[in-house]
């Protein structure tokens, strides 16, 4: 025991008391310092962490939109492509109905209907335009005629070709005739 009283009194003589503050204080300082240092960087590290979460959600919702609008629109090209045999179909059912083979008018026809039953349970709708107020987003004017009504004016009087949405989507705009 008498050791560690003789400790004790080392511990608190003036000398030994005033070195072990400075120490103390500068390590009290120089820790806090670190600690500030090491808070910063945390919160640096956390502010990353959330921008880069964020920035990554948007990054997932966007490509789910676009893989959404490319599954939708994956058959634009053949479809295209058809709509110019729909465009052929209805010239060629219009001569039809002047003409008097019953037989091959009927067969014509269920073709045609099965041609547009197919293309519409794909996701195509026609667009009706003859009659409608001309839309420059919806519709591509050929020509301006003098409207042979007051109604008709600045509105759709005919339609040269058939315009087409595909899953609510324009894939083809209609080629009008405006009134003037």
């Amino acid at each position: 025991m008498a050791e560690k009283d003789v400790k004790e009194q080392v511990n608190e003589t003036p000398e030994n008391n005033s070195g072990a503050d400075v120490n103390t204080d500068e390590n009290q300082a120089t820790g806090e310092s670190e600690l500030e240092k090491l808070k910063a960087e945390l919160e640096a590290g956390k502010d990353k962490y959330l921008r880069l979460v964020a920035e990554f959600d948007n990054f997932r919702r966007r490509s789910a939109k676009e893989r959404i609008e490319l599954a939708q629109t994956a058959g634009r090209e053949v479809i295209q492509d058809l709509l110019e045999v729909l465009d052929d179909s209805d010239r060629a059912q219009k001569q039809l109905d002047s003409s008097d083979g019953k037989e091959v008018k009927e067969g014509v026809t269920l073709v045609f209907n099965k041609l547009r039953s197919l293309l519409q349970s794909k996701g195509l709708k026609p667009m009706e335009a003859i009659g409608k107020d001309f839309d420059p987003d919806l519709h591509e004017a050929i020509t301006e005629i003098p409207a042979p009504t007051k109604e008709l004016k600045g509105k759709v009087v005919d339609e040269v070709v058939k315009g087409y949405y595909l899953n609510d989507k324009i894939i083809r705009h209609a080629k009008v005739v405006v009134g003037k």
